[in-house]
């Protein structure tokens, strides 16, 4: 199952961008169509207007896409995403130039 450092974040109940987020590790499916992040399960969907995936339980929708160095993952938030304290080293790492894991060649 592939893992990634990802952005990820809380869509439903907020204006955009104003939900929570976090920078953690998100692990996929095979497809990449189904993600597991913090005991979730997040399902791709299209046609949503601010969201990419969906939970499979409560359909909360999830906007989850790769980090920024420039750290404008939240266009509107009131601060920067949480980072999982698993997440720091390769966080910090990142923004200092280092690729993500599994993004080595792009």
């Amino acid at each position: 199952m592939p893992r990634r450092l990802m952005f990820v974040q809380l869509k439903t109940g907020y204006d955009t961008d104003r939900g929570p987020s976090w920078i953690g590790w998100v692990d996929f499916s095979k497809t990449w169509s189904t993600a597991y992040f913090r005991g979730r399960t997040l399902r791709r969907a299209g046609g949503m207007w601010d969201a990419n995936f969906y939970d499979t339980k409560t359909d909360e929708e999830f906007w989850i896409s790769g980090p920024k160095r420039d750290r404008t993952d939240t266009r509107y938030g009131p601060s920067g995403p949480e980072v999982e304290p698993d997440a720091v080293a390769t966080y910090y790492a990142f923004l200092d130039g280092a690729p993500l894991p599994g993004r080595e060649n792009g």
